[in-house]
């Protein structure tokens, strides 16, 4: 995820960076934050359940209450309807899910829509709300090990989800705290990092949990609607037009994204890989520097991290000026507005980091985010620009307007409110560098591409990062984890 603060004068581009510091507390919602202060669980688990019930939230050491227990997403099958005229949406999630426990109960995230039915294996199930929790009640128990189908019938406003604390920041602009369901100039698009994704579907909305998805999206004639993965089908009927997407590889909900908006849409390709381009009119002159530069870096990052993880590539280019940062939904990043080089390469190296190994708590965010931001640092340097050594310099020294508050605290310890701040970007990417410099070019890189293939489309935490680095470079590295990963304050020598 990159935002439209701070980018280096020096470079001369328009910003699209990542988000600005933010308080992200205020995206657990009121009735969730409630309970999530009296939590106390462990992923997989947690939250506030009775014996065979699933719990009401996974146990994220940040956000507690986010995600649900007692099952495991398989598939998600959305088929949508919307009119941007009114912005309504009308919904169907068919969840396909194993049971880890036996289940009498168990939760799906939903923030605001109506629900109009639920079903359980064919058979009415009973439902009750409270906040984003909708808790499912089948008319018999689901065995442990069983798998089984909930199908949700839902409709409404969706809702633009953003920060309130936003409100009283007198430097935050309009739109840098959007996710949800945000609507644009003329169209919509459902952003989900890292609550959003609950503001149009009902789900396991938990990093932790990631599936296969196919979204159909029914939008008016003129419109396109554009969702991960690969078109299978488009339809025209009574005025209204339908796009059928299918993403075979697991995906975390924060990732799911449609964009519905009147985008001109192209096909180019990296060698044999598809790339898919959807760029809004008022963005049409970005469109043939990224036919050229998507591919360009998606082939320079596949010789550095490895095999890239996905059917297809892509990027969604819209005309959303005011939302202030672009993120990095699974094979097709959504950028606003036209971004800059820098910030295509960041969203592109998220989809091995972030996306294909992704995080198993909002806590080891710096995983994704320190690696996006070295690979603008490697970018830079092969494009004539700063040496990484010397990027790495000014960081330290406080020479570079991105190094601004990167101290603040350990990268690997972000709080609910900071989980989106410096340490987690830029003092993230120094941790790489200086195992870089531990183990040597051709080790540290060797490992990279080792990391991404052992933990392809899993997930990952801080310390299985640790353990993998000691055991694959042969070095106790504990005193370079002490210092840039774990310690406080900027460290006395670099």
């Amino acid at each position: 995820m990159t935002d439209t603060l701070r980018r280096p004068s020096v470079r001369h581009v328009p910003a699209v960076r990542r988000r600005a510091p933010r308080r992200t507390a205020a995206r657990t919602l009121p009735a969730v934050a409630a309970l999530a202060l009296v939590a106390s669980c462990t992923v997989g688990g947690g939250g506030t359940a009775k014996a065979d019930a699933g719990a009401s939230g996974a146990g994220d050491p940040l956000f507690p209450q986010l995600g649900n227990g007692g099952y495991d997403v398989r598939h998600y099958g959305l088929t949508l309807a919307y009119e941007p005229d009114g912005n309504h949406l009308d919904g169907t999630a068919v969840i396909t899910a194993r049971a880890t426990q036996e289940l009498a109960a168990f939760n799906l995230d939903l923030k605001g829509l109506d629900v109009r039915a639920v079903r359980v294996d064919g058979r009415e199930a009973r439902t009750e709300r409270e906040g984003t929790e909708l808790t499912v009640t089948p008319d018999r128990k689901i065995a442990k090990g069983r798998t089984f189908e909930t199908v949700v019938t839902y409709g409404g406003t969706p809702e633009e989800i953003t920060d309130e604390d936003d409100e009283d920041d007198e430097d935050a602009k309009d739109g840098e705290g959007a996710e949800g369901w945000v609507e644009t100039d003329d169209g919509a698009v459902g952003l989900g990092q890292p609550t959003g994704s609950m503001a149009w579907f009902p789900g396991n909305h938990h990093p932790s949990d990631k599936a296969a998805y196919d979204i159909q999206v029914t939008v008016p004639a003129g419109y396109t609607a554009v969702a991960n993965g690969e078109l299978k089908r488009e339809e025209t009927k009574g005025g209204r037009k339908s796009f059928s997407w299918h993403s075979a590889e697991p995906m975390a909900s924060y990732l799911a994204s449609v964009a519905v908006s009147p985008f001109k849409v192209t096909t180019t390709h990296a060698g044999k890989l598809p790339v898919c381009l959807a760029t809004h009119p008022k963005q049409a002159a970005a469109e043939p520097r990224l036919k050229k530069l998507v591919p360009e870096a998606l082939t320079w990052a596949t010789g550095l991290f490895g095999p890239y993880p996905f059917s297809s590539a892509g990027a969604v280019v819209d005309h959303n000026p005011t939302l202030g940062y672009a993120l990095e939904t699974q094979t097709k990043p959504y950028f606003g507005t036209t971004p800059d080089d820098l910030t295509v390469v960041h969203e592109i190296a998220h989809q091995w980091f972030g996306n294909s190994v992704t995080p198993r708590t909002w806590r080891d965010m710096w995983l994704n985010e320190g690696f996006a931001q070295y690979a603008e640092w490697l970018w830079e340097e092969k494009r004539g620009g700063r040496s990484v050594q010397r990027i790495f310099d000014d960081y330290y020294d406080g020479k570079d307007p991105l190094s601004e508050g990167i101290w603040a605290y350990p990268p690997s310890d972000p709080e609910p409110e900071t989980v989106s701040d410096p340490p987690v970007y830029g003092r993230g990417a120094m941790v790489l560098h200086k195992l870089r410099q531990a183990v040597g070019d051709e080790k540290f890189f060797a490992t990279v591409r080792a990391w991404t293939a052992e933990h392809r489309h899993g997930n990952a935490d801080t310390a299985e990062f640790v353990r993998f680095w000691e055991r694959k470079s042969g070095k106790d590295l504990d005193g370079l984890f002490d210092v840039w990963l774990r310690g406080k304050g900027r460290p006395a020598t670099r």
